[in-house]
């Protein structure tokens, strides 16, 4: 098989049908699920693209209709949530497919979700058994098309939505957040910008990085995440520097899927710094992952060490630690990621606040250093 042309079909964690041109086999794909009426949910900015107009044309020529959900925010919200559900409903749908990156991913997933509920949204935040509360009948199916490789959100089984009240991220859980069916067609990622390239690389690069380095016990995702890890050192920078490179785009989307499979294991700091930074200013989570991450690596060092070393090895890297933190802060000038938090444009004076939602957010239990509120504030006065 040539390598240029990356096709597979795999069944894990969920039906992944992977390759060029595969976004043809959408409606087939509705259709497995029991689809007749699906609305297809993405975020505004493409809305209005070729690739989604093509996806629409795929469904309407296969009799499953041509509805679309587009208000959906960078950040999904559950005012984006409420909307989507109406839609859903006065439009008689039976299914949705989610279409996009992460925004319109999380937020079609939560739509095919939350059409089944009479609670509220925030009842099934990830927490001991939450999930547990929810009504399974009414969960609607889901096909995910994913046109980034970062978050990985079409393998994962919870979304994240911003209250818009708080500026607090929550994710939400349930196993059926699961989609029934993943089509993962890297022509659907060559007109991605270079800034979202790196971002959502970069976003794919963290997941492994932290779920490898979380101190609890899965060995299956912490191979999955050194592998992950392998694949965005070598095809990121190509993807980066050539975007209608389809190999290197398979590629990403594998690691993309391999970080969100990885992470059942735990993320820890970096993400805990970068969802109230996301939240309050608005920034690209990928992105804020990248220009946090050397201050996290050198923050946990004395816990990782030779955790990092041994990834180091397998990664091709010379140096152990040193030689894994000074390839990070390569990539990251490769790929064009601003130096700190005062280069993204964030000022220091709201750390108190941020360092006070960092350790209440769910992936700070996975960090290998305890975060408290003291080491917290100092680790952001870091990043700037």
């Amino acid at each position: 098989m040539s390598s240029a042309n990356i096709t597979a079909n795999w069944s894990y964690p969920t039906a992944v049908k992977l390759g060029r041109g595969r976004i043809k086999e959408l409606a087939d794909a509705c259709k497995s699920l029991g689809m007749k009426k699906p609305l297809l949910v993405t975020d505004r900015g493409l809305a209005s693209m070729a690739i989604t107009k093509n996806a629409l044309d795929i469904l309407e020529d296969a009799g499953l209709g041509r509805a679309i959900f587009a208000d959906v925010d960078p950040n999904p919200n559950e005012k984006n949530l409420e909307a989507g559900i109406k839609a859903f409903r006065d439009g008689g749908h039976d299914g949705v497919v989610a279409f996009g990156g992460g925004s319109g991913l999380d937020l079609g997933k939560c739509v095919a979700f939350m059409v089944g509920q009479t609670r509220p949204v925030w009842d099934f935040e990830d927490i001991g058994d939450w999930w547990t509360r929810a009504s399974v009948e009414g969960i609607a199916p889901i096909v995910a098309v994913p046109t980034t490789a970062g978050t990985g959100s079409e393998v994962g089984r919870a979304s994240v939505i911003t209250n818009s009240v708080t500026h607090v991220k929550k994710i939400i859980f349930h196993p059926k957040f699961l989609p029934g069916v993943v089509i993962s067609d890297p022509e659907l990622t060559v007109g991605m910008p270079k800034i979202i390239t790196a971002g959502t690389g970069m976003d794919a690069f963290a997941h492994c990085l932290e779920a490898y380095s979380s101190p609890f016990y899965h060995p299956m995702s912490a191979g999955i995440a050194l592998e992950g890890m392998r694949l965005v050192k070598e095809f990121l920078p190509r993807a980066y520097k050539e975007g209608t490179d389809l190999e290197a785009r398979a590629n990403m989307m594998s690691a993309a899927a391999m970080g969100a499979v990885a992470f059942q294991k735990g993320l820890g700091a970096i993400h805990a710094l970068s969802h109230p930074i996301g939240a309050v200013y608005n920034t690209h989570h990928g992105m804020t992952n990248a220009v946090v991450m050397p201050a996290v690596l050198r923050f946990n060092r004395s816990a990782i060490e030779e955790k990092i070393a041994r990834a180091a090895a397998y990664l091709g890297i010379s140096g152990g630690f040193d030689g894994f933190y000074d390839y990070v802060l390569k990539l990251r000038s490769e790929l064009g990621v601003p130096e700190n938090l005062t280069a993204m444009g964030i000022t220091p004076d709201r750390i108190d606040e941020l360092a006070a939602m960092a350790i209440e957010d769910p992936s700070a239990g996975g960090n290998p250093v305890a975060l408290t509120l003291e080491n917290t504030k100092t680790l952001f006065k870091d990043c700037f």
